[in-house]
């Protein structure tokens, strides 16, 4: 029998290795008709931006189960160690999560992940018994640190958040899945299926989308699209590529020609 192919993160298995963020949709009844239409089990959280306990307002668990959807609190628009700290532990003490996603950003206007912060952020949190999924840049050296950290996950952008731009160093991110057996989630500048599909094939554990299915369009069915492209990349990776050839290589025999 083939052995399933699970995403496993912090002890956790996951079917699908498409994560969704909940951010920049009309409505919250569009976000989780795009969720369940593209197979995801984890979604984002922005802790400071998303409403989960004022009951006056729209509640985000009143439209995703967090019994069926496993949410990921994220410290995203915080901007040094203390707010991201911060952040985090105040989830923990409203949901009890103790996996999340580690976000501290640099600057307002490109929104690079400030690496400095981060890798303080990440001993800090790992000796709060957190299970910390890290966004970084793609650069090999400081992912090998936040892995000696103790993260769960290493989240390389692909291009800056929203840019929708795509792997733009495809040689880094290699070199990040050589050096690593942690999972490696592409996270931020997915642009579009093709995108998170070359990610997949390049042997990456799974992509992190938001506003490339949020802002798309049709963005239902830009969440299928997103779905089936993790799934044929992933696919493509494990079926193992032909090796890359110069010249022609006919597909027809070469003996017994007529």
């Amino acid at each position: 029998m083939k052995k399933k192919d699970f995403l496993k993160i912090a002890n956790k298995k996951f079917q699908s290795r498409l994560i969704v963020g909940t951010g920049k949709y009309k409505s919250m009844i569009e976000c989780a008709k795009a969720i369940k239409i593209s197979g995801a089990e984890i979604v984002t959280v922005a802790v400071r931006r998303v409403n989960i306990v004022d009951k006056n307002k729209p509640l985000l668990m009143d439209y995703i189960d967090p019994k069926k959807i496993t949410y990921l609190p994220n410290t995203a628009g915080c901007f040094n160690s203390e707010e991201a700290l911060r952040t985090l532990r105040l989830a923990r003490e409203i949901g009890g999560w103790k996996l999340v996603k580690l976000e501290v950003l640099g600057d307002k206007k490109n929104l690079f992940p400030d690496m400095i912060e981060t890798l303080k952020s990440t001993e800090v949190l790992k000796r709060e018994g957190f299970e910390v999924m890290v966004y970084c840049n793609d650069d090999p050296l400081m992912a090998k640190r936040l892995e000696n950290a103790g993260a769960s996950a290493i989240m390389p952008l692909a291009a800056p958040i929203g840019s929708g731009l795509g792997i733009q160093n495809k040689l880094n991110i290699k070199i990040i899945r050589d050096q690593t057996k942690l999972p490696l989630i592409i996270d931020a500048g997915i642009g579009t299926a093709s995108d998170a599909s070359i990610a997949m094939e390049m042997g990456c554990d799974g992509v992190l989308i938001n506003t490339a299915i949020a802002k798309a369009k049709i963005p239902l069915q830009m969440a299928e699209a997103m779905k089936y492209a993790v799934i044929a990349g992933r696919k493509s990776f494990l079926s193992g590529r032909i090796k890359k050839n110069t010249y022609g290589n006919p597909s027809s025999p070469k003996k017994g020609i007529i």
